[in-house]
């Protein structure tokens, strides 16, 4: 099999590359300046994250929502890279503008926008794997996506936090160190993400689909029952929602719980850096193992491995233990979601890869919705951040039982397509 990356897949790869640095900046620098100054607002540690909670899951469900609309347009011919560039735009000019606020609420509500924007442009752009490579190379070109992603952001993270951490040095304030970092990761997304724009274009589309709001409604509906009878894609939806919750909660929610349990910001950023170069070379392992071994055994095998971190966060209280989490998570965190991409990309049709990537998006951001409320909700209510963490790791064992009930379906439609008719022997195998 071809192993060397085409040009459009080399594209493809650069806006993780970009995109990741936004990424990089929700997880580390944006929580801990947002709780210094809701710190210095009044606002106590519980709430302050409790309130990053529900900012996350406002962008998250607006998105959800959105999801599928704008997935049921861009199916359409020359539709997709338009929409693409606005949602991309969004984001990038929405994490310049977190330079300007000076009030904890009106970051907050920044942040939603260029929150939105970013998770819009994913809704295209995972689609566009379709596009740019074939069903044998998706796992390979997915995960090589996540590793250089991860590794690429920390070019514009290393010099945020150089500027961040020497600014009396250099002369300027910490808020205007901060300022500039905004700056120069919305400057690397954008400019990296030129490639892609210039390059791509749409292969896969839906003939005569049409643009009225009633004939998007019409093909959205024909798409869910789609949906609802491909019992292949539906449990694995169900599974994603549940274990793709724990991971984008630890993602969004781990600098901020840090916090809360006593660790000091130079020790969050530098352990979250070393998420991002461990992330790198197991993410392109484990696009190499999808050779050897089958990508579904390779997730299940990610999600135990979520599931013991959740319980294992359960009892951080030092600065060592948040560095041995953020290198077992490093280990995994590329590998699920670049596997799950991929993965779900080969199991459904590549002409209408965009509305089902905007239903895909309603069961990643609305379990990011509910992974970042429910611990939002469960902090305040016992005024303990690991009690959320209690929460979220039970998500992992539900994810895991649902993911394995699409393995049988997978299999069920495999042995018994032939000897059942197809979709008889595959109803009878997933119930």
């Amino acid at each position: 099999m071809k192993t060397k990356m085409s040009r459009l897949e080399k594209f493809w790869v650069l806006y993780d590359v970009g995109n990741s640095a936004f990424t990089l900046l929700v997880s580390t620098i944006i929580p801990i300046y947002y709780k210094n100054m809701a710190s210095a607002n009044g606002i106590s540690a519980s709430d302050s994250t409790a309130y990053l909670s529900y900012a996350i899951s406002i962008s998250t469900l607006i998105v959800a929502v959105l999801g599928p609309v704008l997935g049921a347009v861009a199916d359409n011919k020359n539709r997709k890279k338009p929409l693409f560039t606005f949602f991309m735009m969004m984001g990038v000019l929405g994490c310049a503008a977190l330079a300007i606020p000076r009030t904890w609420i009106l970051f907050l509500a920044i942040f939603v926008i260029a929150k939105v924007g970013f998770s819009g442009s994913l809704i295209f752009y995972d689609s566009m794997l379709v596009d740019v490579t074939t069903d044998e190379r998706m796992d390979e070109v997915s995960s090589q996506g996540y590793a250089w992603g991860y590794i690429g952001s920390c070019v514009p993270f290393v010099a945020s936090l150089g500027l961040i951490l020497g600014a009396d040095a250099i002369g300027i304030s910490g808020t205007v160190a901060m300022m500039i970092a905004f700056f120069i990761n919305a400057a690397w997304w954008v400019v990296v993400t030129l490639p892609l724009l210039r390059n791509y274009q749409q292969k896969y589309y839906v003939e005569a689909g049409g643009t009225d709001v009633r004939g998007i409604f019409s093909r959205l509906g024909k798409v869910f029952a789609e949906i609802r009878d491909d019992k292949k894609v539906l449990w694995f939806l169900a599974a994603f929602f549940f274990y793709i919750d724990g991971v984008y909660t630890i993602i969004e929610m781990a600098t901020s719980y840090g916090k809360d349990v006593g660790i000091s910001d130079t020790s969050l950023l530098m352990a979250l850096l070393l998420t991002q170069v461990v992330a790198f070379p197991c993410a392109i392992l484990f696009g190499k193992l999808t050779q050897r071994f089958a990508s579904s055994k390779l997730i299940s095998v990610c999600i135990g491995a979520y599931f013991v971190v959740a319980v294992y966060a359960l009892w951080l209280d030092a600065a060592w233990k948040f560095w041995m989490m953020a290198t077992f998570v490093g280990v995994f965190q590329g590998a699920i979601q670049a596997l799950s991409r991929s993965y779900y990309a080969k199991i459904i049709p590549k002409e209408k890869s965009t509305e089902y990537f905007g239903i895909f998006d309603i069961f990643g951001k609305g379990a990011s919705f509910m992974g970042t409320m429910l611990m939002g909700i469960t902090t305040q209510l016992f005024d303990t951040s690991r009690a959320g963490v209690a929460a979220i790791a039970a998500m992992f064992v539900v994810g895991f039982i649902c993911f394995q009930m699409q393995r049988r379906c997978m299999e069920g439609e495999t042995s018994q397509s032939g000897a059942m008719g197809g979709a008889a022997g595959f109803a009878k195998e997933c119930f």
